[in-house]
């Protein structure tokens, strides 16, 4: 499979209007597509991005009336963001006390500058300096300044109770690659990289034997999604799952990009997404974002769909 990186990463709100203060005013994210959950259209989807919305810096959004998660195994347990620079991190520290969110010190992990922190329902984060390496596309209108803003999705961490069933499925179908190893408190956790690898395209499998499976709510993540670059790179990968004889969705267009589905051994969801057409596509750049967004196969039923959404007040 030819897969580049992290393309998006599903989180689950249950609080839209706290978690687009969280994301937009705190972090300093671009509401970049405000739409539905095209498969539970009663639920908003929420996409913040870089000023660009560049495929690899959407954190997404459901929005669901549940409860907090139950933490365990069987899941996805971390989500990175890049920034530039221990500067950039001290910079954030500062910002995540002034702001009450409580944060662990700055301090190396895998041979990276790190904080890690949660945002209000849980959903754990961490800042990880990525060097400056890769295009950066900021937001005019973030009440951040330009160079300490987030640049993009950074690795992403999973819980599995073994090693080798994920680690089979990351190598010999997905064709990423087993870089290293390195310690997190008294859990060893394994890297596997993607195309030209670095921290926008790793997913760190922590190993977890101990906990009991993690029950999914609001703080917890959905799926995960690898990019893969066009047409044609999507098609050979949905050839090799169903020559393989892997269940998955089957090719689903998701208006955006195209979207195929499967699960790993440990029930992991994960999405193989195109790069493109991106989410300019329905509405100009300069205001994506700013009004419900709808796929033209759900718009006959906007009145309806409008109805039984909560309003969102979107500041800008």
């Amino acid at each position: 499979m030819n897969l580049t990186g992290i393309h998006h990463l599903t989180a689950v709100t249950a609080n839209a209007a706290g978690n687009h203060d969280f994301y937009t005013r705190l972090l300093g994210m671009r509401l970049v597509k405000k739409t539905v959950n095209q498969d539970d259209v009663s639920a908003y989807h929420l996409f913040y991005a870089d000023g660009e919305a560049s495929p690899g810096s959407d954190l997404t959004f459901f929005d669901w009336p549940v409860g907090p998660e139950q933490r365990g195994t069987h899941s996805i347990v971390a989500t990175g963001l890049r920034v530039n620079g221990a500067a950039a991190l001290k910079w954030w520290k500062a910002r995540l006390d002034a702001e009450g969110v409580r944060s662990e010190d700055i301090r190396e992990i895998d041979g990276r500058l790190t904080l890690r922190f949660e945002d209000f329902e849980g959903q754990r984060l961490f800042l990880v300096d990525d060097g400056g390496v890769g295009p950066s596309h900021p937001w005019d209108r973030s009440a951040v300044p330009a160079e300490m803003q987030i640049r993009g999705l950074g690795p992403i961490i999973l819980s599995v109770p073994e090693l080798a069933p994920t680690a089979a499925v990351l190598t010999h179908l997905m064709d990423m690659r087993a870089e290293r190893e390195y310690a997190l408190g008294d859990r060893k956790v394994h890297v596997f990289a993607m195309g030209e690898g670095g921290p926008a395209a790793e997913l760190h499998v922590k190993i977890e034997p101990d906990l009991p499976p993690a029950r999914q709510g609001a703080g917890a993540v959905h799926h995960v999604a690898f990019r893969t670059p066009d047409e044609a790179s999507y098609q050979a990968c949905l050839d090799k799952l169903q020559s393989l004889r892997v269940p998955s969705s089957g090719p689903v267009d998701r208006f955006y990009f195209r979207s195929l589905y499967f699960r790993e051994p440990n029930g992991i969801l994960f999405e193989i997404a195109t790069d493109g057409p991106g989410f300019a596509v329905d509405e100009p750049k300069d205001t994506m974002g700013e009004s419900l967004a709808l796929p033209p196969f759900l718009e006959p039923r906007r009145a309806q769909i409008e109805a039984g959404l909560k309003p969102l007040i979107v500041r800008h």
